[in-house]
């Protein structure tokens, strides 16, 4: 065991005191070094502020698109739905459940490899494939 190798939490630790001399390493200028608009009193610059250049983030070309559909629409897979134990799918039942937020307003439902379940699906809809399979075990799919 060595002196550099023992850990301590850093309770102990006392803060810089600023301007007390030469001999405390941080006198005269207070580690602030010389001039510039760093070294003054109140000085805070914003962040991403680059001295005046038009910064970064001006810079590069804006691109991208998030629809506000996103926020009321959500996909389900069949496997979710098995959880419900409920014969009969609707919006109100899915948001009773917590399946899906309050402000969500259209539901697909995809397919997914585990699911043998006899439901009945209301005013949701449903992909190709799991409307082959919801039909294939006995189920049925109102639009």
């Amino acid at each position: 065991m060595y002196l550099n190798t023992i850990f301590t939490d850093c309770k102990n630790k006392k803060k810089k005191r600023l301007g007390r001399g030469i001999g405390s390493g941080l006198g005269k200028t207070s580690g602030r070094g010389h001039k510039g608009q760093k070294s003054r009193t109140g000085s805070s610059i914003r962040r991403g502020f680059e001295g005046g250049q038009t910064p970064f983030y001006r810079r590069i070309p804006k691109f991208g698109f998030i629809s506000r559909k996103k926020k009321i629409k959500k996909e389900l897979r069949l496997c979710e739905l098995t959880s419900l134990n409920e014969k009969i799918i609707n919006l109100n039942i899915l948001k009773k459940r917590n399946l899906i937020k309050s402000n969500v307003k259209q539901v697909k439902i995809i397919s997914s490899k585990n699911f043998s379940y006899i439901i009945k699906i209301q005013g949701l809809s449903v992909t190709k494939g799991a409307r082959l399979i919801i039909e294939s075990f006995g189920g049925t799919v109102e639009e």
